[in-house]
């Protein structure tokens, strides 16, 4: 398994503005990291840079030593991003978002249908595997993009608020397959503003005034 790493970085969406200054992590094969802070703190901005969508405005992101510099390049290296959004195709089935996605990504028509399978089960969706995305409530939209993100098996696993819509007992379940993911080997890291969900990690980045800092390291 690999592990990422970013070193005394500056991230930025805007030259006039910087989000991070001087942002020093790694996420390790086998550990959840989380990553803290208010909304507007730069939690989304940090996963960006981790996940190849932006690149520091100094500094850089390594993924096991190799330098990371588009989306892409990311994907090819086995980083999976599950975004805030979901990012969705609303006129697919649930099935049909994580299968396509397991395809794109190497995976065989066979391997997809078994993984979406997997994936769905877990999460309690395997019922709504056949309704549209437009057709699922936010909190089941927001399960089938974490169930697409396990699907990828990803040697690094970016997860932005992705417990933010769901009830106690299935933020308890996305936690136990995060740490599952961890087990496998997988690097983990965990966007919330969720203190419980952070405690339950293994180690917590805090961000606030534009700087980085370890709570747990």
């Amino acid at each position: 398994m690999k592990t990422l790493s970013i070193a005394d970085a500056d991230l930025a969406w805007d030259a006039d503005l910087t989000v991070l200054r001087g942002v020093t992590v790694e996420a390790r094969p086998g550990q959840i990291l989380a990553v803290t802070g208010t909304s507007g703190a730069g939690k989304t901005t940090l996963l960006s840079a981790m996940a190849g969508l932006l690149t520091p405005a100094r500094g850089e992101v390594l993924v096991d030593g190799e330098r990371l510099t588009n989306r892409d390049q990311a994907v090819k290296l086995g980083v999976v991003l599950i975004p805030q959004d979901n990012g969705l195709a609303a006129i697919l089935t649930a099935a049909e978002n994580i299968s396509v996605a397991v395809i794109a990504t190497g995976g065989t028509a066979a391997e997809a249908r078994r993984r979406t399978a997997e994936a769905l089960e877990p999460l309690g969706l395997s019922g709504q595997a056949n309704q549209l995305i437009e057709e699922l409530s936010g909190g089941q939209q927001q399960r089938t993009a974490i169930a697409r993100g396990l699907a990828l098996q990803g040697d690094i696993l970016l997860a932005d608020e992705i417990t933010s819509e769901l009830d106690a007992a299935n933020r308890q379940r996305v936690m136990e397959l995060l740490r599952a993911e961890a087990a496998r080997g997988a690097a983990v890291v965990f966007a919330t503003h969720d203190p419980e969900a952070a405690a339950a990690c293994d180690r917590e980045l805090h961000l606030g005034d534009g700087e980085a800092i370890w709570v747990r390291n």
